[in-house]
C-alpha cells in the first residue's frame, strides 16, 4: 500500500514504514494527519483523486525537528563592486509514516 500526498507545496510517495522529511507543525514526537492524498494504491487497485481523495488519510509521526545543512547565496554585480554574501538552513521535521487508511 502506497499514497502520494501533497504537503507544504511538494508531493512525496509514502508507504508505511517510511521516513520522510517535509516541513509540517509539530514538535517532536507529535501526530500529524495528511489529508490531502492525491493517489492511493496497492495490489493492482489505484485509487486517482481529482484533486484529491476526500476519503483517505495518512497518518505519521514527527521523529525530529533540525536544520538542513547551511546553503551560500551570493549576488553581485560586475563592474560595480556590490557584493553580497548571505546564507540560508532550512528547517525540516522528520516525519515516519505510521498508517494509510481508506
Amino acid at each position: 500500500m502506497y499514497a502520494i500526498i501533497e504537503t507544504g507545496g511538494k508531493q512525496y510517495r509514502v508507504a508505511e514504514g517510511d521516513v520522510i522529511r517535509c516541513d509540517v507543525p509539530g514538535a517532536a514526537g507529535a501526530d500529524v494527519t495528511f489529508d490531502r492524498v492525491v493517489l492511493a494504491g496497492g495490489e493492482g487497485d489505484v485509487k486517482v483523486g481529482t484533486p484529491t481523495l476526500s476519503s483517505v488519510t495518512v497518518q505519521g509521526t514527527v521523529l525530529r525537528r533540525a536544520r538542513d545543512k547551511k546553503i551560500l547565496v551570493f549576488h553581485y554585480k560586475p563592474k560595480k563592486r556590490i557584493r553580497k554574501l548571505s546564507g540560508h538552513r532550512q528547517p525540516f521535521a522528520e516525519v515516519k509514516i505510521t498508517k494509510i487508511s481508506l
